[in-house]
């Protein structure tokens, strides 16, 4: 049976991908950071209807430490690296984001080559592709790459780029053979398994609980984590995906005001609280004095950068869910689950 290495087991787009390959009749090892998350991944695979017995073994590793990558992949086939840290805020340090996105990505990679593992698959980001450019109307593609060096870019995006960077630059002079493609996902939405919510699914639960009293003319693309697991498993084995990345998205760019109204068009009154009005941005700037959040706005207001998923659907034949399906699958999961407030 093919065996594959899942880095991060208990982050949302791994417990997706675990999912997928399970269903696929693949044997999975998860890595997670502490032994006791090993029983979270199992209740999330039963929550999904899942019982992979022992097709599914954990080993606990840690992205900036060297003790337990060996035994992670040793008699693996292939790796799907998708542990990356992901922070709600803007950390006081990018170090904080950059080092272990960075390094533990290139330890990875040494310790799949080591092994003989025939192709890793690293989940990378839209963050990767669509920043530190001056707005355009053209459409982003996998050709562009984010400048981590301008102003604009935050730590999460110029994590992104340089461990994205770091893992085409190590496959073209220490790969010895091994085979790399990367996955780079706009903004992850669909189902939640469990309490772990990626940023996008946070972003649903906030406004269904009234945090956010008004919109702020932010865009971002969608995706459905789902759809962002199909193409992870399709780059890992489709000889055509060897040596590229692919962009994810379900469509063009939908801002926080079209999502709260996707919301409230469709749950009734469970999204009561979700916002009914679009912020000005002079507010947005007033409310950047005293609040982080508005702060990390600001460079974003009304931009929009639309990516387009035509390679994925060309040479892999990937079809995404649409964006109004990704975002309901969140609400209704969180709902389901007792995550929102009240």
């Amino acid at each position: 049976m093919t065996r594959v290495l899942v880095t991060g087991g208990s982050g949302f787009i791994a417990a997706h991908v675990i999912l997928k390959l399970l269903g696929e009749g693949y044997e999975v090892r998860a890595s997670v950071r502490h032994s006791g998350r090993a029983a979270d991944v199992r209740s999330m695979l039963a929550r999904a209807g899942v019982e992979p017995g022992d097709r599914l073994s954990f080993a606990t590793t840690d992205l900036e430490r060297d003790n337990g990558w060996a035994d992670a992949v040793a008699g693996v086939d292939y790796v799907m690296h998708v542990a990356s840290p992901f922070p709600a805020g803007v950390p006081r340090d990018e170090a904080e984001l950059i080092r272990p996105a960075r390094e533990g990505t290139l330890r990875v990679l040494r310790a799949a080559r080591d092994a003989g593992v025939k192709r890793v698959v690293v989940t990378s980001s839209f963050a990767a592709i669509g920043y530190g450019h001056q707005p355009r109307r053209d459409i982003h593609d996998e050709r562009d790459w984010t400048n981590p060096d301008a102003p604009d870019v935050q730590p999460y995006m110029k994590s992104k780029t340089l461990a994205e960077r770091a893992a085409w630059d190590f496959i073209a002079g220490e790969g010895g053979g091994m085979e790399l493609a990367v996955v780079n996902p706009v903004g992850v939405f669909g189902p939640a398994l469990g309490v772990d919510l990626s940023t996008s699914v946070g972003l649903v639960k906030a406004l269904l609980e009234g945090a956010i009293p008004a919109a702020p003319r932010i865009w971002f693309g969608v995706v459905d984590v789902r759809d962002v697991a199909d193409l992870h498993v399709k780059a890992m084995t489709d000889p055509k995906a060897a040596g590229e990345r692919f962009l994810a998205t379900a469509g063009d760019c939908v801002s926080l005001h079209q999502l709260a109204l996707i919301l409230r068009e469709n749950l009734g009154g469970a999204a009561r609280r979700v916002p009914r009005f679009e912020l000005p941005d002079f507010l947005v700037r007033l409310a950047a004095l005293r609040l982080p959040m508005a702060r990390a706005a600001l460079p974003q207001l009304g931009i929009v950068r639309n990516g387009s998923a035509e390679k994925a659907r060309r040479l892999l034949g990937w079809t995404p869910r649409s964006v109004d399906e990704a975002i309901l699958a969140s609400a209704e999961s969180l709902i389901h689950l007792g995550l929102v407030k009240g």
